[in-house]
C-alpha cells in the first residue's frame, strides 16, 4: 500500500494548508524568481506538534523512536528541516513497525502549517501481522557422553522444548532477538560455556503474513570443573574459601554453581570484593596448542576438533578475592516507631584467636542491648558455628526487664531453607509496676527452620516464606521452669494484577509449662507493633497486670494487605491486621488495627510508612519500617 503523503504527493494540487513554495517539491506553478528568493532567504524557525494515529502499543514506538518525535523541540528546526523528517517519516514507520510484526501498513503522514502551532498527523493502519511459522532448530554438537547414565545426559529434548517463540505467535524482532539470546544461555550457563549460535535466520514472506525460523546453535567441547585456585589471600586461611566450596573437581560447568559459591563467600564478611569463574584460558591454551600441529589431511582438521571436544582438560575453579580490613567500627543514628530514638556503635574484627568477632552496642529508647558474637570458619560441611554473649534492658508497656545470656549456636542450609539449634543460658531479672524483682534462669535448647520460594528474597512479590521455630526447657539444669515452646508465622505474597499485590501474614505461638513464674519472659508471647498488629504500640498487646502489660502462653495475629504500585519503584497500601496474646486461647480476643500506608522499592529494601488506626484504643498511630524481615 503506498503510503498518502499530502507533501509531495501532487505538485500540482498541494493541499490549502501548505503553501506551494513551503512543498517538498515546489509546484509548477511557483517562478524561479520567488523560488530564488526563498532559497536565499534566511531560515526561519518553526514549532509544530506530532499527532501519532496508531494502536496502543505501536503508538508507543513512534512516539519513542519516531525522528519527527525526537527532534520536534529542537532550537534549529526550519521548514527545510522539517519536510525532510516528513518525506523520511512513512519509510521509517514502515521499519519501525515492521519490529512488531506489521510488513504491510498502510501510512499517512500530512502537516497542516496553518495551525498554531504546526501539526504533523501520523496514522498508521498496522494490518494483519506476520506469524512465526516453522521453526528450524538445529543443535550441532551434544553428543551423549557414553560414560554417564541417561539421567545426566544433556536433555537436548527440553532444550528444544524451550524455544520460546512458539508457531502463530506475531513474529517481533525484539522477542525474536531474545529467543535467541534465552536458548544460548541455557546452554552456555550449564555444561557447554563455548557454545555459539553459528546461524539465524527469519525469512519473511509479507504476502503469506508468515516468518519461518532457523537457528543453528553449535554446543562446543562439554566442560567440566577441575581443581581450585585461589588468589588474594593474604592474613586469611584458605580454609575460608575452600571449606564453602561445593563444587568437586569432575562436576560439570554450571554457572549457578559458580554463582551460589560466590554469594556464599561475599556473605561471611572476609572479604571487600569476591570473583568466582572458570579459567576459559585454560581451554584457549589447548585449542592453540592443538591448532599448532598444523595437519595436512583435509579431514584432519575435523577428526582434531572432535577429538579435542572429547579430551578437553576440565576447567580450574578459579577464586579472586580482595580482603576486608581486619578491623572496622562505625557508628549511627535513628528511629524507630517501635522502640523510639535509636544510637548505635558497632566494632567487627575478622581475626580474633582466628575467629570472625561481631559486637554492637544499641541504646534505644525503651530497650538497651549490649552483644558480642565469635564465629568460627564454616566446616566443609557446610555447618557455621557460633558463640556469643548479650545483656539487654527494656522498659516496655510497663515490664521492665533484664536478661543476660549466653549461646551457642549450629547454623546451615541455603537462603531457601535455613536450619538452626540454639542452646543458650539465661538469667532474667523482671519488674512489674511495684512489684517486687523476680528473677529466673533457664537452659532451652531451640530448633528453628525457615523456607523461602519467593521472586525476590530482598523485593518479593510472589510466592511464601515460613519460620518455625519448637524448643524449650526439659531438664532441670540451671533451669527454674521447665517449658516447651512452639512459633509459627508465615507471610504469602500473590501479584493482583499487572501493578498490585496481597500480602497475607499470619503468626502462632503455644508455650507448655507448669507455671508461667520461672519462664524469662523473652519466651512468652505478646503482639502490637510495625511487624505485629498496627495501630498499637510495641508490644502492648498481651496479659494485663496492673497498668502494665506481660507476656502471655498464647499469640496469634493475621494481616492482609493490599498494594498498589503506581509507578515501578512508588506504591500505596491499606491493610488490616488483627491479633492479640494471653494466658488461655479462649482470651485470644482478636484485637483489630487498619490504615494506610505509603511503600518505596529502595536498594535496600521495601520502606513502609503506616498511618494505622487501632480500634481497641481509639487512636492513631504512625508506624515506620525498612526491609523484609523474615
Amino acid at each position: 500500500m503506498v503510503p498518502s503523503l499530502a507533501l509531495a504527493q501532487d505538485a500540482q494540487t498541494a493541499p490549502a494548508a501548505i503553501p506551494a513554495n513551503d512543498s517538498a517539491t515546489p509546484p509548477a506553478a511557483v517562478p524561479a524568481s520567488d523560488a530564488t528568493v526563498a532559497a536565499n532567504a534566511a531560515p526561519v524557525i518553526i514549532k509544530y506538534t506530532v499527532r501519532v494515529d496508531a494502536p496502543g502499543d505501536l503508538k508507543e514506538l513512534l512516539e519513542d523512536n519516531l525522528d519527527l518525535e525526537r527532534f520536534r523541540d529542537s532550537p534549529r528546526m526550519t521548514r527545510e528541516q522539517l519536510f525532510r523528517l516528513v518525506r523520511a517519516a512513512p519509510e521509517q514507520i514502515r521499519t519501525l513497525v515492521s519490529t512488531s510484526g506489521y510488513y504491510t501498513p498502510e501510512v499517512s503522514v500530512t502537516f497542516d502549517r496553518a495551525a498554531t502551532p504546526a501539526v504533523v498527523d501520523v496514522k498508521v493502519v498496522p494490518g494483519e501481522p506476520v506469524r512465526v511459522g516453522e521453526t528450524d532448530l538445529v543443535l550441532e554438537g551434544f553428543a551423549p557422553n557414553p560414560e554417564q547414565p541417561a539421567d545426566k545426559q544433556f536433555d537436548a529434548t527440553t532444550l528444544k522444548a524451550s524455544w520460546p517463540l512458539k508457531k502463530g505467535a506475531v513474529f517481533r524482532q525484539d522477542e525474536w532477538e531474545g529467543a535467541k539470546r534465552a536458548i544460548l544461555r541455557q546452554v552456555v550457563q550449564t555444561r557447554y560455556p563455548r557454545a555459539q549460535l553459528t546461524d539465524s535466520r527469519a525469512t519473511v514472506d509479507p504476502e503469506e503474513h508468515v516468518a519461518n525460523l532457523r537457528v543453528v546453535l553449535d554446543s562446543g567441547p562439554e566442560m567440566r570443573f577441575g581443581d581450585l585456585r585461589i588468589e588474594g589471600l593474604k592474613r586469611y586461611p584458605d580454609t575460608v574459601v575452600r571449606n564453602l566450596n561445593p563444587i568437586k573437581p569432575g562436576d560439570y560447568y554450571s554457572e549457578a554453581a559458580l554463582q551460589a559459591y560466590q554469594s556464599k563467600l561475599q556473605d561471611t564478611g572476609y572479604f571487600a570484593s569476591v570473583e568466582v569463574s572458570a579459567d576459559l584460558s585454560a581451554v584457549l591454551d589447548q585449542q592453540l596448542a592443538t591448532a599448532d600441529g598444523a595437519p595436512t589431511d583435509p579431514d584432519a582438521p575435523v577428526v582434531a576438533a572432535a577429538a579435542a571436544a572429547k579430551s578437553m582438560d576440565p576447567l580450574p575453579l578459579l577464586v579472586r578475592v580482595t580482603e576486608n580490613k581486619r578491623k572496622n567500627v562505625s557508628a549511627g543514628v535513628g528511629i524507630s516507631t517501635n522502640t523510639g530514638n535509636r544510637a548505635s556503635l558497632t566494632y567487627d574484627d575478622l581475626q580474633v584467636f582466628g575467629l570472625r568477632m561481631k559486637s554492637a552496642l544499641t541504646l534505644e529508647t525503651k530497650k538497651q542491648t549490649a552483644k558480642a558474637d565469635m564465629y568460627f570458619p564454616i566446616t566443609p560441611e557446610g555447618y557455621n558455628h557460633s558463640i556469643g554473649v548479650t545483656y539487654e534492658r527494656s522498659d516496655i508497656a510497663g515490664e521492665v526487664t533484664a536478661v543476660s545470656s549466653i549461646a551457642g549456636k549450629r547454623a546451615w542450609g541455603t537462603p531457601l531453607l535455613e536450619r538452626s539449634f540454639t542452646l543458650e543460658l539465661l538469667s532474667e531479672t523482671k519488674s512489674v509496676g511495684a512489684l517486687p524483682k523476680v528473677t529466673s534462669k533457664s537452659l532451652p535448647l531451640t530448633y528453628a527452620v525457615t523456607w523461602r520460594r519467593l521472586d525476590n528474597l530482598l523485593l518479593p512479590t510472589k510466592g511464601y516464606a515460613i519460620n518455625a521455630q519448637i524448643g524449650g526447657a526439659v531438664l532441670p539444669v540451671l533451669t527454674d521452669e521447665k517449658f516447651v515452646r512452639g512459633y509459627l508465622r508465615g507471610v504469602y505474597y500473590k501479584p493482583f494484577g499487572a501493578s498490585s499485590n496481597i500480602i497475607l501474614r499470619a503468626e502462632a505461638g503455644a508455650l507448655g509449662s507448669g507455671s508461667k513464674n520461672g519462664v524469662p519472659s523473652v519466651f512468652l508471647f505478646r503482639a502490637g507493633g510495625d511487624q505485629s498488629v498496627r495501630g498499637y504500640a510495641y508490644q502492648e498487646l498481651g496479659v494485663k497486670e496492673g497498668d502494665a502489660t506481660i507476656g502471655g502462653r498464647y499469640l496469634a495475629t493475621a494481616s492482609a494487605e493490599y498494594q498498589y504500585w503506581f509507578k515501578p519503584t512508588w506504591g500505596a497500601a491499606v491493610f488490616y491486621d488483627a491479633g492479640n496474646a494471653g494466658d488461655r486461647v479462649k482470651d485470644l480476643h482478636p484485637k483489630s488495627g487498619y490504615g494506610v500506608g505509603a511503600r518505596w522499592k529502595s536498594p535496600v529494601g521495601p520502606l513502609n510508612v503506616d498511618v494505622a488506626y487501632g480500634h481497641a484504643v481509639q487512636k492513631y498511630r504512625l508506624h515506620f519500617s525498612l526491609g523484609f524481615t523474615f
